[in-house]
């Protein structure tokens, strides 16, 4: 079992920090729109990235050396276009956590852009695939370490997709919206700047 827990606290201690997946996530539970098919398909992506690294498929970086250039540069045009659609949202304003009167984005939609803000990060195979697949080969059982890492995704995702509606009084507010827009733009910025240079 020390293998298992081992896998959850490095899995949650990878997923944790703040970042455009999360950020995403985050604002959906807030709209309460597709939360649970948003935080499956974080979950589900994790766990397939994790099976990856720990049945060894992080050599991929070693057999197609142009995988990872293309990834960054692709992963940061994506956040710096999501970011300008953060940044413009929170420029307007106007927004407020109110049931019923908030226009709903198409699940399709949704879902594409949750699943680019998660395959296009080149970071993830670094974290997820290289970093997970390497501890877990230390293990004398991998997959066990792997199985503890997928079950703190899923706790993750759907902990934060659910657990945002505490937060639903704060968003009653059009400022708050305005304050979380700007800090996304932000992130959404921040990482694509870290990803060119």
């Amino acid at each position: 079992m020390s293998g298992f827990f081992s896998g959850f606290f490095t899995g949650l201690g990878l997923i944790v920090a703040i970042g455009a997946q999360n950020a995403f996530v985050l604002r959906q539970g807030l709209r309460r729109e597709h939360v649970f098919a948003v935080s499956l398909a974080c979950a589900l992506s994790d766990a397939i990235l994790i099976a990856a690294g720990v049945l060894g498929l992080g050599a991929l970086l070693d057999i197609a050396p142009w995988f990872e250039p293309a990834m960054r540069y692709g992963g940061a045009a994506f956040l710096i276009w999501y970011g300008a659609r953060a940044a413009l949202s929170a420029w307007r304003g106007g927004q407020a956590l109110e049931a019923g009167e908030a226009a709903r984005t198409r699940l399709g939609p949704t879902l594409a852009t949750v699943l680019a803000l998660t395959w296009l990060n080149p970071h993830v195979y670094l974290d997820t695939v290289i970093l997970v697949g390497s501890i877990a080969a230390t293990f004398p059982a991998p997959r066990v370490f792997g199985a503890g890492a997928v079950l703190a995704s899923f706790v993750f995702f759907f902990s934060l997709g659910y657990g945002a509606r505490l937060l639903a009084p704060l968003f009653a507010r059009p400022r708050s919206w305005q304050v979380l827009d700007g800090l996304i733009a932000l992130v959404m910025w921040a990482i694509a700047l870290k990803l060119l240079l």
